[in-house]
């Protein structure tokens, strides 16, 4: 896999001069800010070695390189899911070719299904923490050699740019809550019951994506940031029914206050 990892980025450091060190999934809720990306040199995933492919409708599947508010990035147009069939070392693979291009700042996002009574269909939660429910986890096998066997996880997300975030969205005016975020397999929404459980668990929006990264970017040193798009409601008393295409709605209607706080984000990193 090392050797994998090692050709896919030589791959691509041979075809953009950019070195960057902020890298950016554009999950649900950050399409818009793919716009505001300067792009100098863009990558079909098929075409990269290695990497896999994404199949989910509304995740194109493109590798960028360019610039953000003045600043170099690098930005997945499309994500890899465990439901899609693949194992979480092809889930967290970009993740260890990051690692490998020398980022040091991981910014994530995701559609999430809320359960705490505070939320509403729309609102923006900067992830504070998460609960890992995948069957599989993304550092099981030999260990690489970008962190320790046992990695400590107190801080997944990195509390400076947590502050920065929020100081950020009261800046722009842009209401945000926070919470924990818990990620399962898919690819079914949640039962009524699998919301009440998860609430009572301690997580406050469930989805799909965003722990197995997370973990993957921490073993490699990065810097993590995330934020979920509450697309849809479970838990007491709230029975919906909720479609992919309702989750891509959803999402969409944020996407351009939450662009312009994760360009001015990218503005202000150290």
């Amino acid at each position: 896999m090392l050797a994998n990892i090692r050709e896919t980025a030589a791959w691509l450091q041979a075809r953009t001069a950019l070195r960057p060190e902020i890298a950016i999934v554009l999950g649900s809720g950050l399409g818009n800010l793919a716009k505001q990306i300067s792009v100098v040199d863009a990558f079909e995933y098929k075409d990269i070695p290695h990497f896999p492919v994404s199949t989910v409708e509304g995740h194109h599947g493109r590798l960028l390189f360019g610039h953000l508010a003045g600043r170099p990035v690098m930005a997945m147009e499309g994500r890899f899911h465990y439901y899609e069939g693949y194992d979480m070392k092809q889930v967290t693979f970009p993740e260890r070719v990051m690692h490998q291009l020398g980022i040091t700042t991981f910014i994530v996002s995701n559609a999430a299904g809320g359960m705490n009574p505070n939320f509403h269909v729309g609102d923006i939660m900067l992830i504070a923490d998460h609960i890992n429910l995948f069957p599989e986890h993304p550092l099981r096998g030999q260990n690489l050699p970008t962190g320790p066997r046992f990695p400590d996880m107190h801080e997944a997300y990195d509390h400076t740019l947590l502050q920065l975030a929020r100081d950020i969205a009261a800046e722009q005016g842009t209401p945000v809550q926070e919470g924990v975020y818990l990620g399962v397999s898919g690819p079914t929404f949640e039962t009524p019951a699998e919301y009440r459980a998860y609430w009572r668990l301690g997580a406050d929006a469930v989805g799909m994506s965003t722990v197995p990264e997370v973990i993957v970017a921490r073993h490699s040193g990065m810097r993590c940031f995330g934020i979920s798009i509450i697309t849809d409601l479970g838990g007491e008393n709230i029975h919906t029914e909720v479609s992919h295409e309702e989750v891509q709605q959803a999402a969409q209607s944020v996407e351009a206050p939450l662009a312009r706080l994760i360009t001015e984000f990218v503005a202000r990193l150290d």
